[in-house]
């Protein structure tokens, strides 16, 4: 399953890459893609684990950049 999220907010390139490794690294997760540019994070996750792994990708995120708000 693949989604285009919004990621408004999101004030740090060197965040957007450190969030893209730490989700990449997600059980799940087939592939993750997060342009600071157009504040967009492109992600596959294997079927049935998009609910879980959106919950640790969340908290990577807000861990990294608190004020982040995930549209998606």
């Amino acid at each position: 399953m693949k989604k285009n999220i919004k990621l408004d907010g999101l004030d740090c390139a060197v965040c957007a890459g450190k969030m893209e490794d730490g989700i990449s690294k997600l059980e799940g997760v087939k592939s993750c893609k997060i342009s600071y540019m157009s504040q967009r994070m492109i992600i596959d996750v294997e079927d049935g684990s998009y609910d879980t792994v959106m919950k640790s990708a969340k908290k990577i995120i807000h861990d990294l950049e608190p004020d982040v708000i995930i549209n998606g």
